[in-house]
């Protein structure tokens, strides 16, 4: 269903095609069948919220099969709810000015009755839900330690950074970190991303997206390999460095970066 306002609005109209699928002059044999029901219907719907230059109607099509209301959201996304649904009822709310645009409209009495989502009712789109549930998965690039945590420079044994595939055109590293034993994994982890933030200061990468974490014991050290993307832009991730400012908390927290 496609529509230029940001407010979508939808009509029903199944009632009547199967009024007139089913009505047959006097004459007609019984055996006559009714008209199949289309798949999908047109009408005329009111918009109430037409910006300049738009109309007070536009066009919608409504599936008559799915038991379904599919909205098209501005944003591209696409927003479901059933019918018979508390969203769905609500969602076919029509007030007397609504009604009262169509007949200045000169909808007739064999035009299409409308039904309008106003826009009172209407919640975030399905992208602004999953945006919103998204950031709330996101963390810090650097995370958060617990109150009174101390850094002994002495457990930092050394970094190495290089490319993780040669099909990566050098945009897939990989971080290595050598650390001291019974590091806590917070900062071993900020480590590896210190470590990055200051290789990606000099090769010009403002950003970095974090894929994954490994990390094994080997002669007594702690043996830490962290994979990153790099980007000139900020990407989608869970956990995303930005530079210059994970630079300036690794100087603040006493962590070395190469």
């Amino acid at each position: 269903m496609m529509r230029q306002t940001l407010f979508p609005v939808v009509s029903l109209l199944a009632a009547s095609v199967m009024l007139a699928g089913c009505g047959s002059d006097a004459g007609d044999s019984l055996a006559t069948r009714p008209a199949t029901k289309p798949e999908v219907l047109t009408a005329q719907v009111v918009n109430p919220n037409a910006g300049k230059g738009q109309g007070p109607l536009t066009r919608a099509q409504v599936s008559t099969k799915s038991g379904e209301i599919l909205i098209l959201e501005p944003d591209g996304s696409v927003t479901t709810m059933r019918l018979d649904s508390p969203g769905g009822r609500d969602a076919f709310a029509v007030t007397q000015a609504d009604l009262a645009a169509v007949s200045r409209t000169g909808a007739g009495a064999g035009a299409a009755a409308p039904a309008v989502m106003r826009a009172s009712r209407r919640g975030p789109t399905a992208q602004q839900v999953a945006l919103d549930e998204f950031a709330q998965r996101t963390r810090p690039a650097l995370p958060e330690w617990r109150a009174g945590t101390e850094i002994d420079p002495s457990v930092f044994l050394g970094s190495t950074i290089s490319g993780l595939s040669p099909e990566s055109r050098g945009d897939l590293v990989e971080v290595t970190v050598n650390l001291r034993q019974g590091v806590d994994a917070d900062i071993a982890f900020s480590y590896a991303t210190c470590a990055l933030a200051g290789w990606a200061k000099s090769n010009g990468a403002a950003y970095a997206r974090h894929i994954r974490t490994l990390q094994q014991q080997r002669d007594g050290k702690l043996l830490v390999g962290a994979a990153f993307t790099l980007s000139k832009t900020r990407p989608m991730g869970l956990r995303v460095m930005e530079t210059n400012e994970t630079l300036r908390e690794c100087r603040a927290r006493g962590i070395p970066a190469a």
